[in-house]
């Protein structure tokens, strides 16, 4: 199953917004099209957790992918009871306000101290075990295949995407959003809803770059192959050789810098 937008369909209509442009040189005002920004607050049992920017649309996905990778233990997400806008509810039992403290605590440090974040890192999630390999023509595919479905970036240039791919590089899901972080906790949620973790015979494909926390967020999906267009930092190459992860940089015109686990990859 094909979840997503092709890049000749018309974004969801809750993703883009039309503003006035003077484009120079010229004199002429014209109609233009933004990717939209609005805040979200998570809550669990009715407590703000956290506050993240993001495009609206797969609320409950990115809730349930936030808490995921933050490591809890959701079980569910949805709309609360009391109908406030932009606000979603994670059903968490045995949550624990102060494991989220924590958390939030050693991401912001993890520029300070890699050590720590590495070994926070390990205590939620173990290394990936999976046998999966694919044929470099397949990987270098996948960018390609990802921009084909990015309907809202074609129509605003001004979005974030990640796909999840099957062994045979067909896209099973593909979300959009302002946030790199926020597009593959939308990501990690619907496998989660679909019952798909972990994501051991998956790829997932970024639109940039490959940051410590997006190497975070598959490791603790259980994803062995992440691939992306853009370069991974020193600590996203370390914390996939600690977990086992394929990492895929700069994968292009048919090319791929392979930085770690590099058996997975065949050719």
């Amino acid at each position: 199953m094909t979840v997503g937008h092709s890049a000749g369909e018309a974004p969801p209509p809750y993703s883009t917004a039309s503003v006035d442009v003077r484009r120079l040189p010229g004199v002429g005002v014209e109609r233009d099209v933004l990717a939209v920004e609005e805040p979200l607050e998570i809550r669990i049992e009715g407590r703000p957790v956290a506050v993240t920017m993001r495009t609206p649309g797969h609320d409950e996905e990115l809730g349930l992918g936030f808490c995921l990778s933050e490591g809890l233990r959701p079980t569910g997400a949805r709309v609360p009871a009391d109908l406030a806008a932009n606000t979603v509810e994670v059903d968490a039992p045995g949550f624990d306000p102060a494991r989220v403290q924590r958390s939030f605590y050693t991401s912001s440090s993890c520029g300070v101290c890699g050590k720590g974040a590495l070994e926070a890192v390990a205590v939620e999630a173990a290394p990936v075990v999976s046998r999966l390999t694919v044929p470099l023509v397949l990987v270098a595919s996948l960018p390609d295949r990802l921009r084909e479905s990015q309907a809202a970036f074609a129509a605003t240039g001004g979005l974030h995407a990640t796909g999840l791919f099957d062994a045979d590089g067909e896209l099973a899901c593909l979300r959009e959003d302002v946030g790199r972080h926020n597009a593959l906790d939308k990501v990690v949620g619907w496998a989660f809803l679909h019952d798909r973790l972990p994501l051991a015979d998956s790829i997932l494909c970024v639109s940039g770059r490959l940051s410590f926390e997006l190497v975070q967020k598959a490791a603790v999906a259980g994803c062995p192959i992440m691939v992306a267009v853009g370069a991974p930092s020193s600590l996203a190459a370390e914390l996939a050789a600690d977990r086992c992860i394929t990492l895929c940089g700069f994968v292009r015109d048919g090319r791929a810098n392979v930085y770690t686990e590099p058996w997975r990859i065949e050719g």
